[in-house]
């Protein structure tokens, strides 16, 4: 997955309110530590299941995919925070993660 323009997340969702369909916009809010993407990056999640662009990838990904999935069920938006680790009082590297910081990430709702 790459990361997506501006223009490219706009013209999604107006492809799909042409559609009539449901599409979430999740955008990392905040970050803090060691994460996989930075404040901005965007995942696209129709109601279909599909996705396009990244938050980081990996079990945080699919975290965030399984919120939007939520959240377009009941056309909500929500703001979601996420540890990258198991264990917070264990060190990221002794866990075997890789990033282990946190992040914030708002899913907003298009009808």
């Amino acid at each position: 997955m790459s990361l997506l323009t501006q223009s490219e997340v706009y013209a999604e969702i107006t492809k799909a309110q042409a559609e009539h369909r449901k599409l979430a916009v999740a955008t990392i809010v905040t970050t803090a530590g060691s994460t996989p993407q930075r404040t901005g990056a965007k995942l696209l999640v129709y109601e279909d299941g599909r996705m396009l662009g990244t938050v980081g990838g990996g079990c945080v990904e699919a975290d965030v995919w399984a919120e939007a999935r939520e959240a377009i069920m009941e056309s909500k938006p929500r703001l979601c925070k996420f540890t990258l680790r198991d264990n917070p009082d264990v060190p990221p590297d002794e866990e075997g993660m890789v990033c282990g910081g946190e992040m914030e990430v708002f899913i907003e709702v298009w009808n």
